[in-house]
């Protein structure tokens, strides 16, 4: 039996965001440093809080992670199942307060209607140490290896807009 595997998912959502040229909104998170994959980049994600849908919870994280106002985007769509992962036995017990074997995700797709000048990763909790504009099928080769699969999945989902 696999670490954790009677531990629920945790309820999250995730906003792809391309900007003009279609390339994918990524960061860097601050907290990856000591592990061996503190190169790894992904896109804005985080829970879905009580009473919260997980499309109000995309566009919450997005702007807490990015500084991106939800003004500033457009939705285009949303996948059309919710995809999950399982943390490496390493990490089930130690993040989330040991509640969660993994994450169950709501994505959406949206087009990001201002300018880098409205991106500010320095916010109150910050997230991210670094970001940047990437090609949407370099995302699998950039996200760390226990997400590589969804991130695959997630592509297939939006592959009629990228």
């Amino acid at each position: 039996m696999t670490k954790g595997a009677d531990l629920p998912y945790r309820p999250c959502a995730g906003v792809m965001l391309l900007n003009a040229e279609r390339r994918v909104f990524v960061g860097q998170r601050t907290d990856q440093r000591e592990h061996e994959w503190s190169d790894a980049w992904q896109m804005p994600q985080g829970g879905i809080d009580k009473g919260e849908d997980a499309e109000t919870a995309a566009f919450r994280e997005l702007e807490e992670e990015t500084g991106i106002a939800p003004a500033k985007t457009s939705l285009i769509a949303r996948a059309a199942r919710e995809l999950q992962y399982d943390l490496p036995d390493e990490l089930i017990g130690k993040i989330w307060k040991g509640k969660y074997r993994g994450q169950r995700q709501s994505w959406f797709l949206a087009r990001f209607e201002g300018d880098d000048s409205d991106v500010n990763i320095e916010t109150d909790h910050q997230e991210f140490r670094a970001w940047k504009w990437a090609d949407p099928m370099e995302l699998p080769r950039m996200i760390v290896p226990f997400k590589r699969q969804l991130y695959q999945e997630l592509l297939s989902e939006f592959s009629d807009y990228l």
